[in-house]
């Protein structure tokens, strides 16, 4: 069975970019722009995996991901960061972040993230 992916960033260079390193490997489900898209593509789509960025408009990744976790739903979050957000990272783990890789990464990164909450 391919897993299936929501990706949520404001840029959308780094939506694309998610994008050509999970194509073929797993099923793209959506593309969020902010923390309140991500949270209505995640209750409409129910992935496996959410890849979520930290830092969005309207809603950002840790609320968005609160928001997801408290569905009771057993989907995993992976954070998208930016080096020196070391703070903001240990909030999103606090609301219930599964894993997490920095920008700039590569795909052996975000695939060993991926099979690392798949596991």
């Amino acid at each position: 069975m391919v897993e299936t992916v929501l990706i949520a960033d404001d840029s959308e260079f780094m939506r694309n970019l998610l994008r050509e390193i999970l194509e073929g490997d797993f099923e793209i489900i959506g593309e969020a722009q902010n923390g309140v898209e991500a949270v209505e593509l995640f209750e409409e789509e129910h992935p496996d995996i959410v890849m979520m960025d930290i830092v969005m408009p309207l809603l950002d990744g840790i609320e968005a991901t609160e928001q997801i976790k408290s569905s009771g739903s057993d989907s995993s979050v992976i954070m998208c960061t930016s080096v020196g957000q070391e703070e903001r990272m240990r909030q999103a783990v606090a609301a219930g972040a599964d894993s997490y890789i920095t920008k700039p990464f590569q795909k052996p990164s975000v695939l060993e993230a991926i099979n690392g909450v798949l596991a």
